[in-house]
This record gives C-alpha cells, sequence and structure tokens, in this order.
C-alpha cells in the first residue's frame, strides 16, 4: 500500500480527500499545518499533497525544508493560481501543481502518475559504469572525468534507463512515465533530453556508445554487465 501524506486545513477538503484516495487503495496521514507536516514527514511516504496556504509555515516553505533531504514526490494543490504561483511551486522542487477548485478524478490521475514514477528506482544511491558515477541523491555525475550537476528530468530519464539497461524504452513510456500524459511534451523534447545525456557521458555524442536510438522505436541504455 502507498503512503501518502496529505497536508490541509481545510477540514472538508480532507475528509473528501482521505476517503477518495483510501478507497484508491493508498494509506493516507494527514497533516494541518506546516509544522506537522514536518514533524510527520519520514521516507516511508511515497507522495506529499500539499496545500501552499496553511498555518504555522507555508506549504513553498515545507517543500523547501523537505526538498533538502527528500526527493519524495510533491503535489501543489492551492487557490493561488497565479503562473508566478505555480512557477515558485515547481522551482522549489515540486513535481506538480494543481489549482483549487480541481476535478477529483484529475487529482487521482496526478497522484497515479506521480507515484508511478517513484517506481523507477535505483538502489544504492550511487550507481557506476565504466568510470563514470551518478549520485541519484545529490544530482551529480562525474562522467568523462568531469563533475556535473543535472536537472531532476535528467535524473529522472537517467533512472529510467538504466532500470531497463540494454533494453528497448519507448517513446511512449519514456512520455508517461517522465512527463506524466497531462503535458504532453513533443518527442524531439526527449531527442533533447538524450542529446544532453551523450554531451556528459559519451566520447563521441555523434557514435554513441551508451545511450542509443532506435529510430521510429525508442532508446536504450547499453553496457557490458
Amino acid at each position: 500500500m502507498k503512503k501518502i501524506l496529505l497536508v490541509e486545513d481545510e477540514e472538508s477538503l480532507i475528509n473528501v480527500l482521505t476517503l477518495n484516495l483510501e478507497i484508491e487503495n493508498y494509506e493516507v496521514v494527514v497533516a494541518t499545518n506546516g509544522k506537522s507536516a514536518l514533524e510527520k514527514f519520514n521516507d516511508t511516504f511515497d507522495l506529499i499533497i500539499l496545500d501552499v496556504m496553511i498555518p504555522e509555515i507555508s506549504g513553498f516553505d515545507v517543500c523547501r525544508e523537505i526538498r533538502r533531504s527528500s526527493n519524495v514526490a510533491i503535489l501543489f494543490i492551492s487557490a493561488k493560481g497565479t503562473s508566478l504561483d505555480r512557477i515558485t511551486g515547481l522551482k522549489l522542487g515540486a513535481d506538480d501543481y494543481l489549482v483549487k477548485p480541481f476535478n477529483l478524478e484529475e487529482l487521482l490521475l496526478r497522484v497515479a502518475i506521480l507515484i508511478e514514477r517513484q517506481k523507477i528506482n535505483i538502489s544504492p544511491d550511487v550507481f557506476e559504469f565504466d568510470g563514470n558515477e551518478i549520485n541519484f541523491k545529490t544530482y551529480q555525475i562525474k562522467a568523462n572525468g568531469e563533475i556535473h550537476t543535472i536537472s531532476k528530468r535528467e535524473m529522472e530519464l537517467l533512472k529510467l534507463l538504466i532500470s531497463k539497461k540494454n533494453e528497448v524504452v519507448s517513446r511512449d513510456e519514456i512520455l508517461d512515465k517522465i512527463w506524466g500524459k497531462e503535458q504532453f511534451p513533443s518527442t524531439r523534447t526527449i531527442d533533447n533530453y538524450i542529446l544532453s545525456l551523450r554531451k556528459y557521458f559519451e566520447t563521441d555524442s555523434r557514435k554513441p556508445q551508451y545511450f542509443k536510438s532506435l529510430r521510429g522505436i525508442g532508446y536504450k541504455f547499453e553496457i557490458n554487465s
């Protein structure tokens, strides 16, 4: 059973969300203010549903604090729906932002997508191959003797490809698991991310050894192991 921390101070919404999430077979723990959220949070949670305007400590500050030590999926829900609010939430490390009032089915869909992404796990935190090193916790990579800090999306794509090393991963699966069906990026977007990974890890990005493309099918992370 996947575990969700629901951080919300509106009682009626707490009751509705808790009921429907439990129907979907999620375990729900409720915090009604930011201080309580930080006290209750631990690494057993798979997702945080986080209101922005909550007592004691704001949702933005809760997100900022949690991101210092955890990559848990975070979904903001808020009546603050300007572009600036959404951008602020995403810059702080949230994975998604849903404006109130929202459709319950849409929220449940986004929850399912975010939790599915969390299944893309690599253990231990550091993955090494051919003298290269990837730290999934710090977002740092050591490639061709150089150290880089990469973006969250680049790391998610790395996790997916490495979790299926030597297997072809289709474009549709990448779009679904990394971007989510609600965002509709183009397949060209994936090409650009693959090019970035090649620049880090490949000696000659025009003749890739590790991050290979199969025309019309998808991509493969290939190593001998």
